[in-house]
């Protein structure tokens, strides 16, 4: 599955600290946040859990995560 979520994620810094924590906490195959778009989106592929527990982490870390519609 792959997960896409809106995010406020506003940073370069933030950008790899978050892609740092997601690798490191969950088996992803890739993990992406662009921070041209306007939703700030995450795309997360082969996502393995479920979304509400990856919105529920980037929200620990600080950080506005919704499922992008």
């Amino acid at each position: 599955m792959i997960g896409i979520f809106k995010t406020n994620i506003g940073s370069q810094h933030d950008k790899q600290a978050m892609i740092q924590a997601i690798t490191s906490s969950f088996q992803v195959a890739s993990c992406h946040v662009d921070l041209d778009d306007c939703d700030r989106v995450l795309r997360i592929g082969d996502l393995q859990v479920t979304e509400n527990i990856i919105i529920d982490f980037v929200q620990r870390q600080g950080f506005l995560c919704e499922i992008l519609e």
